[in-house]
């Protein structure tokens, strides 16, 4: 079965050991998304809900780019600089998905970079 590599300015640039996402197998693997504006390949500061809803917007550009959307999300991984922001997160998250919530599991960054509060992985269908 063919792969695809997604990439579209609507996003984040990624560093060229990556890419923004691969289509295989019926399924889109986005790739860890930081809080980065696109506009301004800036990190968006402040609060980790504005930081996680900048990741999730980041996302649903690199899904739309690949035919599909965050409705088909199937699985996220949500990892967090610091532990104590797990809830803000959690608020910020059932924003976006209030019904129909993909699997998710949480970790804790293993190295902080400068501001950045939360990465955002995803799996969804095609």
């Amino acid at each position: 079965m063919p792969r695809t590599i997604i990439a579209t300015e609507a996003a984040p640039a990624t560093p060229p050991s990556y890419s923004q996402a691969v289509k295989a197998a019926g399924l889109i693997f986005v790739s860890g998304t930081a809080p980065i504006d696109p506009a301004t390949g800036q990190l968006v500061k402040g609060p980790v809900q504005v930081q996680v809803a900048q990741c999730l917007r980041n996302i649903s550009a690199i899904l739309v780019a690949a035919g599909s959307s965050l409705e088909k999300a199937a699985s996220a991984t949500l990892i967090v600089a610091d532990e104590g922001d797990f809830a803000g997160a959690n608020e910020e998250w059932l924003k976006w998905f209030p019904d129909n919530l993909p699997a998710r599991q949480g970790a804790k960054m293993p190295v902080r970079i400068a501001d950045m509060k939360v990465s955002i992985a995803m799996i969804a269908e095609a």
